[in-house]
C-alpha cells in the first residue's frame, strides 16, 4: 500500500528536529564530541546483552582507557562476560589523563604525551592476589606487557586513531561487537561503517538522530532498533566546554557535566524489552484522535493513547521507538520531510506565531498537518487560503500487524 522508503527520492534532512534538544544541536554545531558516559548507564544498558558477550571479541574504538567508562566495564568484567578479546583504540590525548589509569611507566603512552593508541587485551589475571579483579590488576597487567598497547599513526586521509583510519578499521574487522559512545557529530557516519562491516554493536546516540534519512531507514527495515535505557543522561565534559544555561552544572570537584533528555542506546543485539507486547487500553473516537490532512492517519499524541480498535495508520511521538515491538507493529514511514509519503502538497502559507507575528513559509509540507475549526490561540498555526492548519512534531507512522488487533 504504501512506498517502500528505498524506492523513494529521499529529501534532505537536518540531523536535529525542532524538537530537538537545542543543546545537543548547538554541541554538535561546535564539534563538541567528549561526552564522558557514566559507568552507571553502560552497566545498565549492557546487562541486558551480557550472554551475547561470550567468546566475542569486544571494540571500544573511541575509547580512550585513561577516561573511558566502556573500556572500564569492560576490563573490569572481561571474566564475568567471557570476552574473548577486548580493544580500545583513543584518537587524541585525554583531558582527564591518568585520572583513572595511571599507566605512566608504559613506554611511549605516557598522558603527557598524548599519543593515539590502541590497547588489547586477552586475559585479564587477578595478578594482585586479592580475589577480585579491579582496575590495579589492568594497570599492572597493562605495564607488564608491552604488546597490549601500541601508539596509532594515521594515514593519509584520517589522523591517529580516527574511527575510520585504515589501522583502526583493520581492529573494526578483528571485531564482533563494537560498544561505545561515538562522537555526535559523527554518528551517520560511524553507523554507516559498522553496517557496512556487518557488525554487532550498542552505541549511544540521540533520539532525533534516529529522524534522519540514513539512520531511519535501518530502523524501518527492522536492522536496527533502541535498546532498553533511553531518555535523561548526563555526561561528564571536559574542562574547557564553556557553561551554559540550561542542563548543566558543577559537582564540588569542580567536574563540568551535561543532560540531554532524547538519549538513546541504538543497536542490532536483540534484547528481551523489544518483545514485550505493549498494553493498549484507549478506545478510538474522531475528537480524540484527528486525521492529518496531508496522509491517512490520525495522530496519537502519546504512545500510551494508542487506540487498541483502530486498525489504520497511526502517528506516534518519537519516544515510540523506545516502546516498539516489530510483532505488534509494523513501522510505515515518518512524518519528518516524508521522504516522499506526503498525499498533499500546501501552496505558500501564512505562518501565525504564538506571539503573533506573520510570516509566508512553506513548512507545512515538512510534517503533518492538522486542519482545525477555529484559530488557536498563543499557539503557532498556518492559513493556507480560508482555511487553518497546525503541525504536529515529527510522528512516527505506524499499524497495528493483523495477529494483535485487540477489537
Amino acid at each position: 500500500m504504501y512506498k517502500k522508503l528505498e524506492d523513494i527520492n529521499m529529501a534532505g534532512s537536518s540531523a536535529i528536529s525542532r524538537t530537538g534538544n537545542k543543546a545537543l544541536a548547538n554541541a554538535k554545531t561546535a564539534k563538541q564530541d567528549e561526552f564522558y558516559t557514566q559507568l552507571s548507564d553502560i552497566e545498565n544498558e549492557l546487562r541486558h546483552y551480557r550472554e551475547k558477550f561470550r567468546d566475542k571479541v569486544v571494540l571500544c574504538n573511541c575509547d580512550d582507557p585513561y577516561e573511558s567508562n566502556f573500556f572500564r566495564y569492560f576490563a573490569l568484567n572481561f571474566n564475568a562476560l567471557g570476552l574473548n578479546k577486548l580493544i580500545a583504540t583513543c584518537y587524541d590525548g585525554s583531558s582527564v589523563a591518568g585520572g583513572r589509569l595511571p599507566l605512566l611507566d608504559i613506554e611511549g603512552l605516557k598522558p603527557e604525551g598524548k599519543q593515539p593508541y590502541a590497547v588489547e587485551i586477552t586475559n585479564v589475571p587477578d595478578i594482585n592476589g586479592d580475589g577480585a579483579i579491579d582496575l590495579s590488576d589492568v594497570e599492572q597487567l597493562l605495564k607488564s606487557d608491552g604488546n597490549v598497547c601500541r601508539t596509532l599513526k594515521g594515514d593519509a586521509e584520517y589522523g591517529a586513531g580516527d574511527f575510520r583510519s585504515t589501522e583502526c578499521v583493520a581492529y573494526l574487522e578483528q571485531a564482533d561487537i563494537v560498544v561505545t559512545n561515538p562522537p555526535f557529530s559523527l554518528f551517520r557516519e560511524y553507523i554507516k561503517l559498522l553496517v557496512a562491516h556487518n557488525k554487532r554493536f550498542v552505541i549511544l546516540g540521540n533520539q532525533n538522530a534516529v529522524t534522519t534519512k540514513e539512520i531511519f531507514e535501518l530502523i524501518y527495515r527492522g536492522e536496527i532498533w533502541l535498546g532498553s535505557n533511553n531518555g535523561d543522561m548526563s555526561f561528564q565534559v571536559p574542562p574547557d566546554y564553556p557553561p551554559k544555561e540550561t542542563r548543566y552544572w558543577v559537582d564540588d570537584k569542580g567536574q563540568k557535566w551535561r543532560s540531554f533528555g532524547t538519549m538513546c542506546w541504538v543497536t542490532n543485539l536483540d534484547l528481551r524489552k523489544r518483545h514485550e507486547k505493549l498494553p493498549l487500553f484507549k478506545k478510538y473516537n474522531e475528537d480524540d484522535y484527528p486525521k492529518y490532512d496531508n496522509f491517512d492517519a490520525i495522530e496519537v499524541s502519546a504512545f500510551k493513547n494508542i487506540p487498541c480498535d483502530y486498525n489504520g495508520v497511526m502517528g506516534v511521538p518519537l519516544g515510540f521507538l523506545a516502546k516498539h515491538n516489530p510483532d505488534q507493529f509494523e513501522i510505515v514511514g515518518i512524518t519528518k520531510t516524508w521522504f516522499g509519503l506526503a498525499s498533499k502538497k500546501y501552496p505558500t502559507q501564512v505562518q501565525v506565531s504564538a506571539s503573533g507575528k506573520t510570516s509566508n513559509v512553506k513548512k507545512l509540507n515538512d510534517g503533518a498537518a492538522i486542519k482545525i475549526g477555529k484559530t488557536p490561540v498563543k499557539k503557532t498555526y498556518y492559513r493556507v487560503e480560508n482555511e487553518v492548519f497546525i503541525q504536529t512534531y515529527p510522528r512516527i507512522l505506524i499499524r497495528k500487524r493483523t495477529e494483535t488487533n485487540e477489537n
